[in-house]
């Protein structure tokens, strides 16, 4: 091995380090690690971060361990961002690949990321997430809403999404590597620093990596939250971006709409005079808001979700717009 790279039959060949970090998700180790060794690119190193396991993940991280391409990294809790900067650190490749433990690459995904930097002048690359559809309604809007963002998803692109993205080893290092005081979206950071000093990101849709179902209201709307508390807290550093939002622009607008209607009801229910010039009842006019939100709604990424179950997922999106409220509050 010669710093970056390795020499195979007489060819230096770039070498790639993938990492990955865990805490308590013992029920994932194995298929994404098994996942990660049978990538059709060669060499690779894969770096395995526990991060203060209670599950019984240490141990099996430990053992993982012992596989010719994988080095484990033990450490207290003390979240994803300090585990990537552990894993860019114990890193030799000349780029440096993310993913979670919860998804699962396909077998050409660094394959298609180094692909895609051919020719051109990148730092990093990212690639495409396709959710799992469960049994529940959150797991559909949540497979429909990242399916479509990805689809108008332009190759220059403001993030690299912390699932699927690659980056060069030492521009990530020249801005500093991923701070570990980001309780979440350390993607979002790192992407934004990259840019400012000057460098470019491309999207790829070939690089794909399959992300388990993400089920369970009260877990969907925590992320929520800890989206939106990152997305206040880039606002406050950085230049805004759309990349980043999507459609919860229009979930974060139904709890507003939606108590506007309610007061409506009331006022309906009061003695007030209809406005004149339109010949409506006040309260009326304000369920106008609830009709305009719903046809929005039903001409952007969330069309699919909304129709399949109009009640169930009115209540999602919903307490979705209120865990959005709530940390823009917290943020």
């Amino acid at each position: 091995m010669q710093g970056h790279f390795v020499e195979i039959r007489g060819e230096i060949i770039t070498l790639i380090s993938v990492t990955v970090c865990v805490r308590d998700g013992i029920d994932w180790i194995d298929d994404c690690l098994d996942s990660l060794i049978n990538q059709t690119y060669s060499p690779l190193e894969i770096i395995l971060v526990d991060d203060g396991s209670i599950d019984g993940s240490r141990e099996k991280v430990s053992r993982w361990g012992e596989h010719e391409l994988v080095t484990a990294i033990a450490q207290t809790a003390q979240g994803l961002s300090a585990g990537r900067m552990a894993a860019l650190n114990e890193s030799k490749g000349e780029w440096v690949a993310i993913t979670d433990i919860d998804v699962r690459p396909e077998p050409d995904w660094i394959e298609n990321l180094l692909k895609a930097t051919e020719g051109e002048e990148a730092v990093a690359v990212t690639g495409r997430t396709v959710f799992g559809t469960g049994i529940d309604i959150v797991s559909k809007i949540r497979s429909v809403e990242i399916e479509a963002k990805y689809r108008s998803r332009p190759k220059n692109t403001t993030l690299a999404n912390g699932p699927c993205s690659m980056f060069k080893r030492d521009k990530l290092l020249e801005i500093g590597g991923f701070n570990p005081s980001w309780y979440h979206a350390e993607d979002m950071e790192v992407s934004l620093k990259l840019i400012e000093a000057g460098g470019r990101i491309i999207y790829t849709p070939d690089a794909v990596v399959n992300h388990v179902p993400e089920q369970g209201l009260m877990r969907f709307f925590n992320k929520r939250k800890r989206d939106a508390r990152a997305h206040v807290r880039i606002v406050r550093k950085y230049k805004t971006k759309s990349d980043f939002l999507g459609s919860s622009w229009l979930v974060l607008s139904f709890i507003p709409v939606y108590f506007s209607m309610i007061f409506g009801l009331i006022w309906m229910m009061t003695d007030a005079p209809p406005v004149k010039e339109l010949h409506l009842h006040p309260g009326l006019m304000m369920l106008v808001p609830l009709m305009i939100w719903y046809v929005l709604a039903l001409n952007s990424n969330l069309k699919n979700a909304i129709t399949s179950n109009k009640i169930k997922s009115t209540w999602v999106i919903a307490g979705w717009s209120l865990a959005l409220w709530q940390g823009i509050i917290l943020g």
